[in-house]
């Protein structure tokens, strides 16, 4: 730990794990395929680790995290590191190695579903949820944490070791799973995890750690009084344990509010703050008692996006909190898991864009330039170096958004639409169709990748893809989906696919960034205004509605998403961000529908991810998310049918604002929570704000390898189907299935379609009785 009399410390929350190229997930999938030894992988995990801590102390920085790493997924880890392992899989511990056991919970198997995949907080990434049951017991298991500190340590590298904070670990996980038992309060259990939580604190103090970071992300959430004590009672407790490194508390991702008074009042020695999503005012920190004898991680570097900070009004900001907090780190407000490793190694991204960029490594570099400006002064140097480029701004596209009118916006009454669509499809009840991809072969891989580097003409590469899509058509007609999709075998990435086709984006070759286990996504950079140069997606689902007389989906990214999984511009409010690229989306669906196709899909899974996590500022998102939504959609006619696809979420204002959206079917993810969510479709409908439009609950987990029987299947339609009736119910998925293999897909649909065919049996009998 560094004393405040050197100068003012520097620390990132944490780092990128992958490897700069993917190791580790080559790694990992070589290993699942059995073509890698265990040990192989160990090794590679091990490299990664250590390289990243001698990479981060040969920075400057004066504080390095440790246990940042991970194989799949961090909180899975903590709730392993406290023994916090679900019943259903107990019995398969004996004989299986850790790491296996460790997957088996993370991937399931066909008879064993695995942990639930659920976004942290406001976040891309994904998390498999650890599940709880009154009779958890905690037990510590530390000996991955302490390999890792000690092997560092003997390179002379301390390590902060990072670990989940027990509320959050609690807040986080899953409750209600075993059957036979309801939902209950997970902080009960708090009394039985904080006694472990003090033997780690031990351990490691005897092991020579200096200091402890636990990270409590949901209370940049509003959570409730009660709570809230519990938050108090538990720091008032921990950081009076006999035997301890310094506690660092941070709260990632938003305003930590009350929280840093309460954590003022203990006995904890640090708060970590994440100013570069919400920045607090000296004035209003200074009114905090107790606050000036707090170490203060001034998180002012962006741990969520890739925009270089003004160093002139940021080193302005801490020079202000050193007068309120003068024992100060300067740090990254979140860990940098969410942005990529290496800026330099980009070199297709234009210069005006790319002098505006940070990624994780110029990011420790802005830390450690901050805390040595603080300190000793900005040198000449660092004041010559340019700290903002503007951009020219495309008139004709601001133009067109200051001339939306509310009529845009809106489409023929939801009863009239439903009646021309049915008159136009003659969709039978349950209609059975997927969400979007299918298997990308290696074929196409290939192609877009010959394509790329200019070893493929375009004629080609057209004609291999349209093989592709033939196939996916001729698969479906043999399955016997009612509504098909083209499988989207063009595309790489449903983001990058048309931020690479719309002008104001930026993409990269190796922007890579880790959203769950090995799956790894390079977010677009959206910079500039944003516009539509020709058709993105028509040809190849115009092509694959040549092919057969059942309907076929046009497939485009809502703008949301599009928002959400990029790398958004902060130069301007993201509702008028949103409105350009709605735009942009609009001239897409306007066209799909020119060219004969009936059903467009437009995808807002990520209309969740924006959302704040205070109370407060959730109407005016929604007001404007939702208006997004309708500008990108509603310029087609009433026989036209709109799909969207959504993430769950049991909050009823999301539930009323997803209606308001207007979609004539709604998709939600829900395979693993389908109870909750066809509860909370039935109340909201019940109190008059709940979905009253066509909905797919997702009735098996896209993202997993299991394959569902049909009884299951048949079980959860049925479930549905009385929750909202079988005229407006269908049955899909709860993703694309660009992740799985076709022996793994081929069974899963043809299961889903039998389902749904024997729920559509029962409603028509039903129909004809009466």
């Amino acid at each position: 730990m560094v004393n405040v009399s050197d100068g003012f410390g520097s620390s990132v929350l944490g780092y990128p794990r992958v490897g700069q190229h993917r190791e580790l997930k080559r790694a990992l999938e070589s290993y699942w395929h059995g073509t890698l030894s265990r040990d192989e992988l160990l090794a590679v995990g091990r490299e990664i680790q250590e390289s990243q801590y001698l990479e981060l102390a040969a920075t400057g920085l004066t504080q390095v995290p440790g246990n940042t790493f991970s194989y799949y997924d961090h909180i899975l880890d903590n709730a392993l590191l406290f023994g916090a392992v679900p019943k259903r899989f107990e019995a398969e511990r004996e004989g299986l190695h850790p790491l296996d056991f460790y997957f088996l919970m993370a991937r399931g198997r066909p008879d064993l579903p695995p942990l639930e995949l659920v976004r942290l907080l406001n976040t891309p990434y994904h998390y498999r949820q650890p599940e709880l049951d009154l009779d958890t017991e905690f037990s510590l298991h530390p000996e991955a944490l302490l390999d890792e500190f000690d092997r560092a340590k003997a390179v002379g590298i301390e390590l902060r070791p990072v670990v989940l904070g027990p509320l959050s670990l609690l807040l986080l996980s899953k409750t209600g799973h075993v059957p036979g038992e309801t939902e209950f309060d997970k902080l009960v259990l708090l009394d039985k995890l904080l006694p472990v939580y003090e033997e780690l604190f031990e351990i490691l103090a005897k092991r020579g750690a200096t200091c402890v970071q636990l990270d409590e992300p949901c209370f940049t959430s509003d959570r409730s009084p009660s709570t809230m004590e519990l938050f108090e009672k538990t720091y008032q407790r921990l950081g009076k344990a006999p035997l301890r490194p310094r506690i660092l508390v941070t709260g990632q991702y938003g305003d930590f509010g009350e929280a840093i008074e309460i954590l003022a009042r203990t006995k904890v020695e640090a708060i970590g703050l994440d100013l570069a999503s919400y920045r607090v005012r000296p004035e209003d920190l200074a009114k905090i008692e107790g606050i000036s004898r707090k170490r203060l991680y001034a998180g002012v570097i962006s741990g969520t996006n890739v925009w270089k900070a003004d160093r002139y009004i940021t080193l302005d900001y801490l020079n202000q909190l050193s007068k309120v907090c003068p024992d100060m780190v300067v740090s990254t407000g979140a860990t940098l898991l969410h942005v990529p490793y290496d800026l330099l190694v980009e070199y297709d991204i234009e210069d005006n864009v790319a002098d505006r960029l940070a990624f994780a490594k110029q990011k420790v570099l802005e830390v450690v330039s901050l805390a040595k400006a603080l300190t000793e002064g900005p040198s000449e140097k660092w004041r010559k170096k340019p700290t903002s480029v503007h951009f020219k701004q495309k008139h004709a596209v601001r133009q067109r958004v200051y001339n939306v009118t509310p009529q845009m916006r809106e489409r023929e009454p939801y009863e009239t639409r439903k009646i021309a669509q049915q008159a136009k499809l003659q969709l039978p009840l349950v209609p059975a169709t997927t969400l979007g991809s299918f298997p990308q072969t290696n074929t196409a891989r290939q192609a877009r990748y010959e394509l790329g580097q200019g070893r493929l003409s375009f004629d080609e590469y057209r004609k291999r893809i349209e093989a592709e899509i033939e196939a996916t058509i001729r698969l479906q007609e043999d399955i016997g989906l009612d509504v098909f999709v083209h499988g989207e075998h063009e595309r790489n990435d449903m983001i990058q696919y048309f931020a690479e086709l719309l002008d104001g984006f930026a993409t990269t070759h190796f922007g890579w960034v880790q959203v769950y286990g090995s799956r790894c996504v390079r977010p677009p950079i959206l910079y500039g205004d944003v516009a539509r140069p020709e058709p993105m997606s028509v040809s190849w689902t115009a092509y694959a509605q040549s092919l057969t007389d059942k309907p076929v989906k046009g497939m485009v990214t809502g703008p949301v998403t599009m928002i959400a999984r990029s790398f958004v511009r902060q130069d301007q409010p993201l509702f008028e961000t949103a409105d350009q690229v709605a735009l942009a989306i609009r001239d897409e669906v306007v066209d799909l529908e020119k060219a004969g196709i009936s059903i467009i899909q437009v995808d807002e899974p990520s209309i969740r991810e924006l959302l704040p996590l205070r109370a407060h500022g959730r109407p005016e998102y929604l007001r404007w998310a939702v208006g997004a939504f309708k500008l990108a959609t509603a310029g087609v006619k009433p026989e036209t049918q709109i799909h969207t696809h959504i993430g769950y979420s049991s909050r009823s204002d999301v539930v009323a604002a997803i209606n308001e959206l207007d979609a004539d079917v709604t998709a939600i993810v829900a395979t693993r929570s389908i109870e909750w969510v066809l509860e909370a479709l039935t109340e909201d409908c019940a109190e008059g704000h709940g979905l009253t439009h066509g909905v797919g609950p997702g009735v098996y987990e896209s993202r997993s390898a299991r394959i569902p029987d049909i009884d299951e299947l048949d079980e959860l339609l049925t479930a549905a189907a009385e929750a909202v009736t079988p005229q407006r119910l269908w049955a899909n998925p709860d993703g694309g299935l660009k992740t799985r293999h076709h022996w793994q897909l081929d069974p899963s649909l043809r299961n889903m379609v039998a389902a749904a065919r024997r729920v559509r049996r029962r409603a028509e009998a039903q129909q004809a009785g009466e």
